[in-house]
């Protein structure tokens, strides 16, 4: 979910260090040759994580929030992005909230089903696949642009001549996050789709750990080809396009419900409820308009459960295949 109010992508990752950081990756990317499964895949890490105390292991004081934003954008443009907002609702609360973020879908998911999370704002591929292991529940989902849907899309390098998925074989290839939706399981659902597997399409894949990271990863031909949020795209294509433009957007994948707002389940009935509230009535409130309107955001709804059921039938269309793999390969 793209947020704004802070610095757009291009003020954070344009300085010559990072560039010199992700030219001596892209030597290093050049040197390993092959491709493998998920384990094997070679990881990207494009950026440094925000050092965030690890809470401990008891269950929050009454006086505070521990609130979390899963790595959909790259670590520091996620703090200044969604700082306002953890501090409008911890104003409203009147709680000092904590700002907690991992660098992978998977921590955030095992830190709310254990409590030291709160609340968090996590991706729809994990919430579809994590809401019956964590027990966690939804409390809002963003409505942008009078939606509550979103997309993945496919990017490709704008001086690129590739126009479509099936010209990406044996190129280079960015994965967001290995439970991302938009980032990991639409394009491998593409694949299956097509009879085709990543570790064997591709020749070689990487986890960039956040959507402009990938974006600038493509927009600066480090890989051939990308899947991305295209809420993301968008955002960055409207408010600050100086990578955007380098890229060019060749499939679009049907609607998925928006990464939703969820709370812990060691989260009382009665403050859910009330958080609940806070979100529902946060564009009726002068400040919180504000803050929606700097992060493009309509405002708050109530989700539905069934909106994430598409993305279910995804992963275990995947999962049936892979098992049907693994029955042929037995001796």
């Amino acid at each position: 979910m793209p947020l704004s109010g802070i610095k757009p992508l291009n003020h954070t990752m344009k300085r010559k260090t990072d560039y010199s950081i992700l030219f001596l990756l892209l030597i290093t990317l050049a040197a390993v040759s092959g491709c493998g499964r998920d384990s094997d895949a070679v990881v990207v890490d494009f950026s440094k994580t925000i050092a965030v105390e690890r809470p401990a292991s008891q269950l929050p004081e009454a006086d505070t929030f521990n609130m979390a934003v899963a790595a959909m954008i790259s670590p520091k443009e996620t703090f200044g992005y969604y700082r306002q907002l953890l501090d409008y609702i911890g104003e409203k609360l009147g709680r000092e909230v904590q700002f907690i973020q991992r660098k992978t879908y998977g921590e955030i998911n095992e830190l709310l089903g254990i409590g030291q999370i709160d609340l968090a704002f996590i991706c729809s591929g994990p919430y579809a696949a994590g809401k019956e292991i964590y027990n966690f529940e939804l409390i809002a989902t963003p409505q942008v642009q009078n939606s509550h849907f979103y997309q993945s899309y496919l990017i490709v390098n704008k001086a690129s001549k590739i126009n479509s998925l099936e010209e990406l074989k044996g190129r280079i290839f960015a994965f967001t996050d290995p439970d991302s939706n938009t980032g990991k399981l639409v394009p491998t659902y593409w694949l299956f789709e097509m009879e085709e597997q990543p570790e064997t399409f591709f020749s070689k894949t990487i986890y960039t750990y956040s959507h402009d990271n990938s974006i600038l990863a493509v927009a600066k031909a480090l890989v051939d080809g990308a899947a991305i949020d295209g809420l993301i795209w968008d955002y960055y294509h409207q408010k600050d396009p100086a990578f955007t433009s380098r890229t060019r957007v060749i499939r679009k994948s049907e609607p998925y419900g928006i990464p939703p707002i969820v709370a812990s389940k060691h989260l009382s009935t009665k403050l859910k409820d009330r958080i609940r509230q806070l979100f529902f009535s946060m564009h009726n409130d002068p400040k919180g308009q504000k803050i929606l309107t700097e992060l493009m955001i309509d405002k708050f709804i109530a989700p539905k459960d069934e909106w994430y059921d598409s993305i279910r039938q995804m992963d275990l269309k995947l999962a049936l295949m892979e098992e049907k793999k693994y029955e042929i390969s037995k001796p």
